[in-house]
């Protein structure tokens, strides 16, 4: 009996070390990253959930009851993203049948074929100094944290056009683009998704491409404006991405839907769902009544712990709601500190410089630690949350909820 309890606590301490591996930059994982690690939870959402003018309970199960211990969270975060799948982007689907391509110094192929249907793509590269293989950050659209700063910190730059994979200027029930090609024009999956899709399947190439040039293992992204958005969507939804950077991601990216109506200024909910189909179909329910939504983004933060998110806002333009932005990472920080990853999640919105998608330089020197601790994996960074004045929201306001000690 002595024995046998020795060697549980071995095993114990064998399984705690695993996963404190995954949560702090620097350290080996056990097993490669997978897109999604709880595509085998069983998730049945209700018919109906209360609208709460809080926002939501980010560690409460659909059932009712709290998440208790750290392993729950595999499970209960694909709770969290068949909600944010069904009520707000539409569904991704599942890796397709087939995924092929190349990979080059200078660029990458994708071509996609599910369901009968197939479709192509392609990026470029741009490869820092040195000696690879090398990381790697995938830029949408060409706007997002400083293209110079990340091949400066030893990261290539994949410029990826979204607008290949979803394009934009469509009507809902005839959607174009890559992703559409292959899942119909009548998807009720929107463009954010879809480019996020397009994402995760480039990174389907790298791993196929054996790491000669670039390190599968070692993807970050980032996006500014609507890009910012993409990015934000794309790290939640495919927990290959090491590394989150979306950069003033404004109405449907990372501010809390609730705090649109109230923040002045700020991009509505219908004018993002009008403006482009960004968003998924099911969300037009919701731009004028948040409060029904049974999730938020901050929850969505919270998808991408405990790997590593670097939010960057611009307080100085109100349509970009960087006062809910604020909200929206306090809150997904609240995820990081259960999981004790609060290292792991950076916010900077105390800039000077107010031009929309500038390459700032309070930012640089963040961007390059975050490079350095989640693609290199050496390095560490601190968690920081530098919320300018002009646009600082308080999360106690919008939470009845207490993030609990999770074992």
């Amino acid at each position: 009996m002595k024995h046998g309890s020795g060697r549980f606590q071995i095993r114990s301490m064998v399984v705690l070390l695993a996963v404190a591996a995954l949560l702090v930059p620097g350290t080996a994982s056990a097993a490669p990253p997978v897109e999604d690690e709880g595509a085998d939870c069983a998730v049945t959402l209700p018919g109906s959930i209360p609208a709460n003018a809080k926002l939501p309970d980010p560690f409460k199960r659909l059932n009712g009851s709290r998440i208790t211990t750290k392993a729950d969270w595999r499970c209960h975060r694909a709770e969290t993203k068949k909600l944010a799948e069904k009520y707000v982007y539409g569904e991704k689907p599942k890796k397709p049948a087939s995924v092929t391509g190349s990979v080059t110094n200078t660029g990458i192929t994708v071509n996609v074929t599910d369901n009968g249907k197939s479709a192509s793509f392609s990026a470029k590269v741009e490869l820092p100094s040195g000696t690879g293989p090398f990381p790697a950050v995938v830029v949408l659209g060409g706007f997002g944290a400083d293209t110079a700063a990340i091949k400066a910190a030893g990261a290539a730059v994949i410029s990826y056009d979204p607008l290949a994979v979803g394009k934009e200027g469509t009507p809902r029930n005839n959607k174009q683009g890559a992703f559409y090609s292959v899942y119909g024009s009548s998807s009720s999956t929107g463009l954010l998704l879809a480019w996020a899709w397009g994402v995760s399947r480039i990174i389907d190439v790298l791993e196929q491409a054996g790491g000669g040039v670039l390190k599968a293992d070692a993807t970050g992204v980032t996006g500014c404006s609507r890009y910012g958005k993409g990015a934000f969507v794309t790290g939640a939804f495919d927990q290959r991405i090491a590394l989150t950077m979306p950069v003033e991601s404004g109405s449907a990216g990372g501010p809390i839907f609730r705090g649109l109506p109230g923040e002045s200024g700020a991009q509505p909910l219908s004018s993002a769902y009008g403006e482009q189909p960004w968003l998924g179909d099911a969300f037009g329910s919701y731009t004028g009544n948040p409060a029904g939504l049974p999730v938020d983004t901050h929850q969505l933060a919270g998808l991408v712990a405990p790997r590593g998110l670097l939010v960057m806002e611009n307080p100085h333009i109100d349509w970009l709601a960087a006062k809910s932005g604020s909200v929206g990472a306090l809150g997904g920080a609240e995820v990081y500190q259960a999981l004790g990853a609060g290292a792991n999640i950076t916010y900077w919105s105390d800039v000077q410089d107010g031009n929309h998608c500038a390459a700032r330089t309070e930012w640089k020197t963040p961007i390059q630690q975050h490079i350095q601790a989640f693609l290199h994996k050496s390095g560490s960074v601190s968690g920081t949350m530098r919320i300018s004045g002009k646009k600082a929201g308080n999360l106690g306001e919008w939470r009845d909820w207490q993030t609990p000690a999770l074992s």
